[in-house]
């Protein structure tokens, strides 16, 4: 073994960690790829494992990429208001799901929620969680006499709520909603993955909790899986504490990768807002087209409450075709500029046939009951030249006998 002036062999300068030679700022956020982090002493390791102080010790806990941008995304959900909000970030929107499910209920516990939910989430609750006691009443929120009336007559722990929701754009009255629950002692949670922190802010509303599918609008770019739950800080402890045992932190790669997507947020959402006007005002008139669902519409049975707590009216949109099944398909097989694909919130147009695709072995019945007919097609519109959109929906319109 060959010494050095220091002592050291070779071997271990080798396997040794090199001194991070940062002498100015980074213009851009790094990734810190790195697993775990150096204790200062003894106490500080107590106080981070404890979370009695903020400090990065095991990236399953905390890490300076993931948090950086939480912190981001928390004042983008509570800005124009005093709430000192709490952000943590999970590996999809699903596991943001199950860490608020996880927190916050227990055995024998309920939620109240709406039938026109993501297919996911109803799964998750039906599926997962309804094995460990916890049971779902499901009614329709956008009725706040109905809510009212559940709220009186059944326990319930949790609201949980999409607005506007999954394909039926219909909005619930937030306020309205957060009101009677906190005079029922009821929690509620809000989906805001369709408007994003651009468009609404449930937490400026008085609701408890907010999720977002990260994947989706807030970053845009289709090139990352995440989730994010965002709450009042009084809620920190409780949150963080599932979300470390049970292991939902995503990877710094991929919250580096929402940061850059959330830089153009604003940009590219009032784009897409903009055009989905365009196309739903232009579906309203076809003649194929037998009802568009899109809150920007007068005619929409939310379009009140959307005006009300909405910047904008967002992206997402839904239309029935008179054609029925076979109507469906052949508008998803011949839009060439569209692009056919499961998810949203991409910078391009995407489409998706639910009764072809991701409600095929739902019985019609079923589906049907929460608005997803044979005819129903989702659009979630990007940024391109409405013009151009308006183009390719006709071309394929017409192929439709």
């Amino acid at each position: 073994m060959t010494k050095h002036s220091n002592n050291l062999s070779f071997e271990t300068i080798c396997s040794s960690e090199v001194e991070e030679l940062r002498h100015n700022p980074s213009h851009i956020l790094p990734i810190y790829a790195s697993s775990s982090f150096v204790f200062e002493d003894t106490q500080h390791s107590i106080d981070v494992f404890t979370n009695q102080k903020d400090g990065h010790l095991y990236s399953r806990y905390a890490n300076p990429t993931v948090d950086s941008v939480a912190k981001k995304l928390a004042r983008l959900e509570t800005f124009g208001t005093d709430i000192e909000g709490y952000c943590l970030l999970t590996n999809s929107g699903m596991s943001a799901i199950s860490l608020v499910f996880a927190a916050f209920l227990n055995h024998g516990d309920t939620i109240l929620t709406q039938a026109d939910l993501y297919g996911g989430t109803t799964e998750l609750i039906n599926k997962v969680f309804a094995r460990f006691g916890i049971n779902a009443i499901y009614v329709d929120l956008t009725d706040i006499d109905v809510v009212e009336k559940a709220l009186i007559e059944h326990n319930i722990t949790m609201i949980y709520a999409e607005t506007p929701a999954n394909p039926s754009l219909r909005c619930i009255d937030l306020a309205a909603t957060a009101r009677i629950a906190k005079q029922h002692h009821c929690m509620t949670v809000v989906d805001n993955t369709f408007c994003t922190p651009y468009i609404q802010r449930p937490l400026a509303l008085d609701i408890d909790v907010v999720i977002h599918s990260t994947t989706k609008s807030l970053n845009g770019h289709g090139n990352s899986i995440g989730g994010a739950v965002i709450a009042d800080a009084k809620y920190k402890h409780q949150l963080w504490q599932s979300y470390k045992l049970i292991g939902l932190n995503p990877s710094p790669f991929e919250a580096w990768l929402l940061h850059n997507g959330m830089k153009t947020l604003t940009l590219r959402v009032s784009k897409a807002c903009d055009n989905a006007m365009v196309v739903a005002k232009f579906l309203e008139t076809h003649n194929k087209v037998g009802q568009v669902n899109y809150p920007g519409l007068p005619n929409h049975a939310s379009y009140n409450i959307a005006s009300s707590q909405m910047s904008k009216f967002g992206s997402m949109l839904s239309f029935e075709l008179k054609g029925g099944f076979d109507a469906g398909k052949s508008l998803m097989d011949n839009v060439s500029l569209i692009t056919l694909a499961p998810t949203l919130g991409d910078l391009d147009t995407l489409m998706l046939h639910p009764a072809s695709s991701s409600h095929l072995n739902i019985k019609r019945e079923i589906r049907e009951s929460v608005g997803i007919t044979d005819g129903l097609v989702r659009m979630s519109v990007g940024i391109e030249e409405s013009e151009d959109l308006i183009k390719d929906l006709s071309a394929a319109l017409n192929t439709i006998s």
